[in-house]
């Protein structure tokens, strides 16, 4: 098994859908979406925020822009206009995630 780190192969964007976090993440390239098409999991996503994100965790792929969208459930609080939490938009959480590293076939 290689370690890769995630933010070596794409970048991110994130925000708010409610209650709902809304992130995505973008291949730089073809290998890029290869590898995050296969090992970036919405259960992965999910262990990662652990502690933050209380429901669960939709993938969509969009593989015209070698990308994936992950919808985290029941993680902002109740939302932007009602949340206590100091990213109640959920604006850091693509930093967050692109801090994952995978562990990925030689």
């Amino acid at each position: 098994m290689k370690r890769i780190k995630l933010i070596d192969i794409a970048h991110g964007r994130s925000g708010d859908k409610g209650n709902a976090a809304n992130i995505g993440i973008i291949a730089y390239n073809d290998y890029g979406y290869t590898i995050i098409e296969k090992y970036l999991t919405a259960e992965k996503v999910k262990a990662h925020f652990d502690g933050i994100c209380f429901g669960k965790v939709e993938r969509f792929e969009l593989p015209n822009i070698r990308a994936l969208n992950f919808l985290l459930y029941d993680t902002l609080g109740g939302g932007g206009t009602v949340s206590l939490k100091h990213d109640a938009q959920g604006k850091t959480l693509a930093a967050a995630l692109l801090r994952m590293v995978l562990e990925i076939d030689e």
